[in-house]
């Protein structure tokens, strides 16, 4: 699938606002416009929606993704391996060894030219890992795991 194909992450979204898909689906468009050749991983779990890219199927070569929360409705994008990203100017959040990510409260903020560079070393760094060049496929959209609970489709 690609960046048109929404009909998977749409779903998952449908419970929240009109801001919040909109934040969401703005930050989805701006990674698959500029890694195409990556894979977009989908994880509807029963604290978040959570979907991000990785050059392979599996979620620990994920390099970038964006997390909607279900109680707090806070939309991050988020770096799995963020914690190893050079960030100068020391923007990202998260004082684990692993996850660092950025709170995008509006799309006029967002500091694109930042995270783009922040994604360039973030994709290097996950291709990097990568033993075996087979494992790399290209531009699919990989639902992971459902959470079994139903949502309710309530508009806020």
């Amino acid at each position: 699938m690609s960046k048109e194909e929404r009909s998977a992450i749409s779903e998952f979204l449908a419970p929240f606002s009109a801001d919040i898909r909109e934040r969401a689906l703005w930050l989805r468009d701006f990674v698959w416009d500029l890694y195409p050749q990556t894979n977009e991983l989908i994880y509807d779990n029963y604290n978040a929606v959570a979907f991000g890219w990785s050059p392979t199927e599996k979620v620990g070569d994920t390099f970038c993704s964006i997390a909607v929360g279900r109680t707090s409705g806070n939309v991050h994008f988020g770096f799995y391996h963020g914690a190893v990203l050079s960030d100068p100017e020391k923007i990202l959040l998260g004082n684990g060894n692993q996850y660092r990510y950025l709170l995008v409260k509006n799309t006029d903020e967002f500091p694109t030219s930042y995270i783009i560079q922040l994604l360039k070393e973030a994709y290097g760094n996950s291709l990097a890992k990568i033993k075996d060049p087979k494992l790399i496929v290209t531009g699919k959209t990989i639902t992971k795991s459902v959470s079994p609970v139903k949502r309710a489709k309530k508009k806020k």
